[in-house]
Formats: structure tokens, sequence, C-alpha cells
């Protein structure tokens, strides 16, 4: 799967703390450092993009759930 630079970093640290929930401040903060400026939207286009590039390689599991309210967490399920 070819990823940005962003994407992979967004995906490691997700697989790295696998069950774990991420808000999305956090993501940013942890990636794009604490002086980014942007909206949180950037966290939401980045996992909307990653989903669809590991469901093109992987059509029976999805990788990040999206937990209502709070933000992101990488779980492996099947479809």
């Amino acid at each position: 799967v070819e990823l940005t630079p962003k994407e992979f970093e967004v995906l490691a640290l997700m697989a790295r703390n696998s069950g774990r929930i991420f808000e999305r401040e956090t993501l940013l903060r942890k990636v794009w450092g604490y002086d980014y400026q942007g909206s949180t939207r950037t966290i939401d286009e980045h996992i909307k993009r990653l989903r669809s590039k590991l469901f093109a390689v992987d059509k029976k599991h999805t990788y990040i759930q999206t937990v209502w309210g709070v933000g992101y967490k990488f779980e492996v399920k099947e479809l």
C-alpha cells in the first residue's frame, strides 16, 4: 500500500497502540506537532484515505474503527 508520510505516521501510531482510542487532537499533536494550526478535520480526511487504501488491498477486514463522539482506534475486524 502506498501511503503519504503523514498517512504512514498516523497508521503506525495507531497500529502500535492497537485498541487504544485516539482523540483527533491527540493524533494531531503526536503526528503534526504542537504548533499545527489546521483543523481537526485533517485527521478525518487522512483516516478516510487510509481506510480506502487498506480496503483496496483487503476487502475482508476493517482496520480503523470510529468511536463516535471520541475519535478513532486501530482494531482489525472481519467484514
